[in-house]
């Protein structure tokens, strides 16, 4: 079936999801308004996950939406009966808050050093440069993939732009080399190996660095607003740091043995990756710059932050950018990707927001809150976590994910009398970049690196089972004692 055949049902299907949710009753203990707001974000979500408009234009569609039906979605009858109220101006006060935030901002910012990476060619000179120094053994170089990925994520806050966009299309040349094809028997003498070393990598570097992957900024925000807890880049790269480790060492180690590569040594890509540096010439100015002006935006954020906002720096930096040619206005004016993000991220804030204004939020807390009683406040946040991650497989994106399930599950954690509320928010949000590796569509670069044609569906979705249980047990049986350690 054509996209085109398929644009109808996609885009009937969120609005026919929230009209279906509107017209039944609302549940016990919740104000009807709030079960409207809610049958809006429904649909919103169904848009996300089926995409028959880009993520932001549905973000632009739902927010609209519920701004010009805002006397009966996001407001009680006491709040519109208020002398003075003007609902309608309110309304659009509410639908912009998103743009306003500082969040939104830097994630925006960071886009720009990603596109940074890619005109000026920095980011695949790392990654020759590591295939060159650690490719003569097919171990050593699922660890050069995995090293690359990790020197990249603290400044691209897009793991579609750092894997699917820099390092796919340097790895995606190495497997012919060895005569093994895509589609074909002989995809498994290395190219299966390499391809789920790179998405498996990703997704553990997508957890170990708040700047990382956007979808950790936006969930760092949610947490900021419901449980107070305040959380620097230094802070969360710590909470992670043992699972991170010990992860991002075992997955090439792991991909070995239960994705095993024919071919085990040989020279060809060494002296490919030789070749290529070879082309490239020596550093540009442009790089060197640019690798100047992202180690200064690293040292800024780190110690920086008594003395300048983390967005702040993140707009400094592309000024630098711009001011010193590494990229020029009109790469950032056609940068349709960060608009996009920009607009997605700040609508959904919004929606999310409004979620808590009318109560859903709360009363669904509380209703789940009470279906966990006599489990202890520890066991409790375990299996939170748990469904928090496995959930995941209904989702076609993070963001997405991140909207629609983490400030419920913050508020059913901080309802639960002795919970934990600073380890279980932590362990939440140091899921999302782990929970890319369950599923062909999990994250941005999975759809990537399925695609590749050497990893077959079969395989895709047993390896991302089996290495979806490994994370999250990792992160729940080392991280947990080392989060209630360090606070």
């Amino acid at each position: 079936m054509s996209p085109a055949n398929t644009w109808p049902w996609r885009a009937l299907a969120p609005v026919s999801v929230a009209i279906a949710i509107a017209l039944l009753p609302a549940p016990d203990g919740l104000q009807q308004h709030a079960w409207y707001f809610f049958a809006i974000f429904a649909g919103v979500i169904a848009g996300l996950i089926l995409e028959p408009l880009p993520g932001g234009a549905v973000g632009l569609i739902g927010v609209t939406v519920a701004a010009v039906l805002a006397p009966y979605v996001l407001y009680t009858p006491a709040e519109l009966a208020k002398a003075g109220f003007n609902p309608v101006n309110a309304a659009l006060t509410w639908a912009l808050s998103g743009f306003s935030n500082n969040t939104v901002w830097l994630i925006f910012g960071a886009f720009m050093f990603a596109l940074g990476y890619e005109k000026t060619g920095l980011g695949k000179r790392i990654a020759l440069t590591l295939v060159k120094w650690m490719g003569r053994r097919t171990l050593t170089l699922g660890y050069a993939i995995a090293f690359a990925d990790l020197i990249l994520a603290p400044f691209t806050p897009s793991n579609t732009a750092r894997s699917a966009g820099t390092i796919y299309p340097v790895i995606r040349h190495l497997p012919e080399l060895y005569d093994s094809k895509p589609n074909d028997s002989s995809a498994r003498k290395i190219g299966s190996y390499i391809m789920w070393v790179a998405i498996a990598a990703t997704s553990v570097t997508s957890s170990m660095f708040l700047t990382a992957m956007a979808p950790n900024l936006i969930a760092l925000e949610m947490v900021k607003k419901t449980t107070k807890l305040e959380l620097g880049w230094t802070d969360w790269f710590m909470a992670f740091a043992p699972v991170g480790i010990v992860l991002l060492l075992a997955t090439p180690l792991l991909a070995y043995w239960l994705c095993p590569p024919e071919i085990k040594s040989g020279d060809k890509v060494p002296a490919w990756a030789a070749r290529e540096l070879g082309e490239l010439g020596a550093l540009t100015g442009r790089e060197i710059t640019l690798a100047a002006l992202v180690v200064l935006a690293l040292v800024l954020w780190i110690f920086g932050a008594d003395y300048i906002n983390a967005t702040t720096v993140a707009l400094l930096i592309v000024s630098l950018m711009l001011v010193f040619r590494v990229v020029s206005w009109d790469d950032i004016v056609k940068h349709s990707s960060a608009w996009n993000t920009l607009a997605w991220f700040a609508t959904l804030l919004a929606l999310a927001d409004g979620l808590a204004r009318v109560g859903f939020v709360k009363w669904f807390a509380q209703s789940v809150a009470q279906q966990m009683g006599g489990l202890s406040p520890v066991m409790a946040m375990l299996l939170l976590v748990a469904l928090f991650f496995f959930i995941h497989y209904l989702f076609a994106s993070i963001i997405a994910h991140v909207t629609a399930v983490l400030p419920v599950m913050l508020a059913i954690g901080t309802a639960i009398p002795g919970m934990p509320v600073a380890q279980f928010a932590l362990l939440l949000c140091l899921t999302l970049g782990l929970m890319g590796i369950i599923s062909p569509y999990a994250t941005g670069p999975s759809p990537v690196y399925y695609g590749s044609g050497y990893l077959p569906s079969r395989d895709y979705w047993w390896l991302g089972a089996i290495f979806g249980v490994i994370f999250l047990g990792v992160l729940l049986l080392v991280g947990t004692p080392w989060l209630f350690a360090l606070r």
